[in-house]
C-alpha cells in the first residue's frame, strides 16, 4: 500500500528534483517506495501541466528542471501539506482531550497507552498536557490507539464509573 496521497508525492517529487534535477526515474521510485511506472506517470504530467522541463543531458540521461510554475505549485503544496498536519495535529489532539476527560470523570488520573508513531506521541503530549500520568499499571484504564482514533478500553477495572453505580 502506498501511503502518499497524489499531492505529497507530487510535493515530494518537486523537492527531489529541486536537489538534483539529474535524479533517474529509479532513483526517485527507491526513495519514494514506488514502482518506477508510477514516478513516470506523475513526471509526464507534472511536465504536461508545465510544471517541470525535461532536457537531454546526455544520450541516455534527462535533466528535470522545475518551471516557475512548479516552483509556485511547489509552495502552495507546502503550505497545503502543513496545513493537513495541524488539522490532524489539532484533531487527534482533541479526541485525546475528550477521551481524558471520560476517563478523569470515572475517577482515573493515570492511563496506559497502546499505539506507535506520530499519532501516540501526539497522545502522549496531550496526556503530559492534560495532567494524566501514563503508566504501565493494568489497573488503569488502556487508550488504544488506532489510525487517528483514540478507544477507551475498561475490561477488567474495578467500577469507579458513576454512571454505572
Amino acid at each position: 500500500m502506498d501511503p502518499l496521497p497524489n499531492q505529497d508525492r507530487d510535493l515530494v517529487i518537486l523537492e527531489q528534483i529541486q536537489k538534483n534535477p539529474d535524479a533517474t526515474q529509479a532513483t526517485l521510485a527507491t526513495q519514494l517506495g514506488v514502482a518506477v511506472g508510477t514516478i513516470n506517470w506523475h513526471i509526464k504530467r507534472l511536465i504536461a501541466k508545465g510544471y517541470v522541463k525535461v532536457r537531454r543531458a546526455e544520450r541516455r540521461k534527462l535533466r528535470y528542471l522545475i518551471t516557475p510554475e512548479g516552483l509556485a505549485l511547489r509552495a502552495h503544496l507546502t503550505l497545503d501539506y502543513i496545513q493537513n498536519s495541524f488539522r490532524l495535529y489539532r484533531l487527534v489532539r482533541q479526541r485525546m482531550v475528550d477521551q481524558l476527560e471520560v476517563v478523569r470523570e470515572a475517577g482515573y488520573d493515570n492511563v496506559r497507552l497502546e499505539g506507535e508513531g506520530d499519532v501516540a506521541d501526539v497522545c502522549r503530549l496531550t496526556c503530559l498536557e492534560q495532567g494524566m500520568e501514563v503508566v504501565e499499571s493494568e489497573n488503569v484504564p488502556l487508550l488504544k490507539i488506532q489510525d487517528l482514533k483514540v478507544f477507551i478500553q475498561w475490561d477488567g477495572l474495578p467500577s469507579k464509573d458513576p454512571k454505572e453505580e
